[in-house]
């Protein structure tokens, strides 16, 4: 790997035809750090597209949704694959914002190594180091390559530096940039050959490094050195190392692929992508340094009802399992659903079992279904390449398989296969939407049903209690980004409205009611005359309805319908239209008439009663309450904190959580909940996470009910 010759560019990616062929690469870093420029530097240096910035058909690679291109950001995992010394790599591009977590997770999924960009004029931010630890979690390879070394504050030993604190000491580099210091990079310094890699003439040429060189590389080449040496299966090296013995640096290159590709090591590329710097030692790190997909662990496997099942591997002539890791629509071709496939062969033309569990709590219902295989293609931006199977380890894209969603699974139809799914963060920020016509609210359920399947961190609520649909998004950016879709792709035209939280509705003191019904016209009138008291039961209680009438003033018959229009009246609320809860309603005396009596009669006069009582007895409005627990780096807990009692929470307290991290827990009003996910974002610089689940109903602080009621008159 280090400091080889390269094998030279190779032409149009075609599918593989073994797995030991395939190297699934997910490409992760912030947004500015680089990473669609290198993408297209690498198609460009791979003879892939004809230069930087150009895909078939004058396409960019970035280019895959016209939404993307008006943001100007890169919001989906989109995949750019291209063969180099005979091996086929599969890129997949991860956005570099926060709210799209759910591609990057869906990138990790797919691919059997990471690399990570970090720009040198940048540094790591925290996005980039919560995913090196969820990397480190599940033991996943990892490389970093320096980018924009060739901006003029771009500092390489700063932005190594920066690594090494966010991502520990076994972060190296392989390579030095050689330049004036200033934004010129004119070629690589090889510590383990201690050769110069030139580019100035736009091809790399090499030659053995000057004095001065040696001299700068010393300190750095000892230390990879040692580094490598520990990592090492020859227990033996180091102490022949220390007697002074020089280690061939083939047994050096062999020790160091093996420890990245187990995940141990993790090697860092200086890379000027503009001017083709470092390039081709990128390409000899990920073709030979990184795994194939059968030295890479497959997830869990079930049958649909959960019976384990083991024995699955990476072999193109094993049973079909493979997975959905990105879904999009598109209006003129449908549903486009980009496939790994984790063992077998997919072909077109062959029926496959579709499964689908364990998301029904995100608005993912299970389903199983078979669907049949069209065309398989090769996606590059916008050019589809049919091929013509997909073997184990191998990622293609299907079109129109229109049961499938992000996260099934694809097996064959006679033996059903289900892979555990990937966690999935959960989506935090509320947005209510209606629709601007009828027109649009007829086409915006088929739309709302797309999005949700195309996209898992999406969860669609219709919430009976404040009549309001709901998306749950990542944040503000995601939000913007739906919505856009929904307009732009699907020709619906919604608006968002202020989101309303399920308020409760009580009594804090004891009152009596009078419910009077009397109407008389001519023939048989209404005749309904209750009295009863209220008074307030503890949280939880509900509705206790007591009778207590002697002497039979309301006829037996009627008590009933006394009651269920107290119900009615419950439902609907007294004060702002919210529910009533916890409540006792004793019926203590009332009257009523041979002839004009009637239960619904009964009804209006139990609903009266209701409302008369109520307003003697101290109404009050509840609010919910969520315990919600903060994770976040140790630098911002007194901002959350300080943020959390702004929102008249109640912190419970905290505690230390290993990488530097603290857990915040607190009891925050709902109320105060419905933008929390942009605004820890902020406070925190995106590190921030949350959690929040639903602990008991309060009473609402009156400034606050009473703001409530009066726009509940209003209305």
């Amino acid at each position: 790997m280090a400091d080889k010759a390269t094998a030279g560019a190779a032409g149009r990616a075609p599918a593989a035809d073994q797995p030991e062929s395939v190297r699934n690469v997910v490409l992760v870093g912030h947004s500015g750090a680089g990473k669609t420029t290198l993408v297209e530097a690498l198609l460009a240096a791979t003879g892939t597209i004809a230069r930087p910035g150009r895909v078939e058909e004058g396409s960019t690679v970035s280019d895959f949704d016209e939404v993307e291109i008006r943001q100007q950001r890169s919001v989906n995992l989109t995949l750019a694959p291209f063969t180099h010394a005979g091996i086929k790599v599969n890129l997949l591009d991860t956005p570099g914002y926060a709210d799209f977590t759910g591609d990057l997770r869906a990138g990790l999924r797919a691919a059997d190594a990471a690399l990570f960009t970090v720009s040198a004029a940048e540094g790591v931010d925290g996005l980039t180091s919560m995913l090196w630890d969820e990397c480190a979690a599940s033991g996943t390879p990892r490389a970093v390559v320096i980018t924009k070394l060739d901006h003029q504050r771009g500092n390489f030993d700063e932005a190594l530096d920066a690594c090494r604190t966010a991502f520990g000491t076994s972060v190296a580099p392989l390579y030095l940039p050689a330049g004036d210091g200033h934004g010129t990079v004119n070629g690589l310094l090889g510590l383990l050959s201690e050769r110069y890699f030139e580019y100035s003439g736009g091809q790399r040429s090499e030659r053995e490094a000057d004095a001065g060189d040696l001299d700068r590389l010393a300190e750095a080449r000892g230390e990879l050195i040692e580094s490598i040496i520990e990592e090492s299966e020859d227990e033996s090296l180091m102490d022949r190392y220390l007697s002074g013995e020089v280690i061939d640096q083939k047994v050096l290159i062999d020790d160091l692929e093996k420890a990245v590709a187990r995940g141990s090591f993790y090697p860092v590329i200086p890379v000027a992508a503009q001017q083709g710097v470092g390039l081709q030692e990128l390409l000899e790190l990920m073709t030979q340094g990184f795994p194939a997909p059968a030295e890479h662990p497959i997830p869990v496997v079930t049958t649909p009802d959960g019976k384990l099942v083991s024995g699955i591997a990476a072999d193109q002539n094993g049973p079909l399992l493979a997975e959905v890791v990105k879904t999009t629509s598109d209006p003129y071709v449908g549903r486009i659903s980009l496939v790994r496939v984790f063992s077998g062969t997919l072909r077109p033309d062959v029926t496959v079992h579709v499964s689908g569990h364990g998301r029904s709590a995100s608005g993912h219902p299970d389903h199983d279904q078979d669907e049949r295989i069209g065309a398989l293609t090769s996606p590059l931006g916008k050019t589809q390449r049919t091929i013509s199977a997909c073997v184990a380890g191998d990622i293609c894209a299907v079109a129109k398989l229109p049961s499938a969603e992000t996260g099934d699974t694809l097996s064959e139809k006679e033996r059903p296969l289900l892979m555990e799914s990937w966690t999935m963060p959960e989506p935090l920020l509320p947005v209510a939407i209606v629709a601007k016509s009828k027109a649009d609210e007829d086409k915006m359920s088929q739309a709302l049903s797309r999005l949700v399947a195309e996209d898992s961190t999406l969860r669609l609520e219709n919430n009976a209690e404040t009549h309001q649909l709901v998306l749950w998004c990542m944040g503000e950016a995601h939000s913007d980004l739906l919505l856009d879709r929904l307009s732009s792709r699907y020709g619906v035209a919604v608006e968002t409205t202020p989101l309303r939280v399920p308020l409760r509705e009580t009594v804090a003191g004891k009152a009596q009611g009078l419910g009077r019904n009397v109407k008389q016209t001519g023939g048989h009138g209404e005749y309904a005359i209750c009295h009863i008291e209220l008074e307030p039961l503890p949280s939880g209680s509900g509705l206790e309805f007591v009778d207590k009438i002697v002497g039979g003033v309301v006829p037996r018959q009627f008590i009933p319908s006394v009651e269920k229009g107290v119900r009615a009246q419950m439902d609907q609320g007294v004060i702002a239209g919210y529910p009533m809860v916890d409540i006792k309603v004793t019926l203590f005396d009332g009257k009523h008439h041979p002839v004009d009596s009637s239960d619904m009669a009964f009804q209006k006069a139990g609903r009266a009663a209701l409302r008369d009582a109520a307003e003697k007895a101290t109404p009050q409005l509840l609010e919910p309450v969520d315990e919600v627990s903060v994770l976040i780096a140790d630098d911002y807990v007194g901002a959350v904190m300080s943020d959390l009692s702004s929102r008249r929470g109640r912190v419970l307290g905290t505690e230390p959580v290993p990488g530097g991290r603290t857990l915040v827990k607190a009891e925050i009003p709902e109320l105060e909940l419905v933008r929390y996910a942009i605004d820890l974002r902020s406070i925190s610089q995106g590190t921030g996470s949350f959690s929040r689940s639903y602990l008991r109903y309060e009473p609402l602080p009156s400034h606050l009910a009473d703001k409530v009621a009066s726009e509940a008159k209003h209305d």
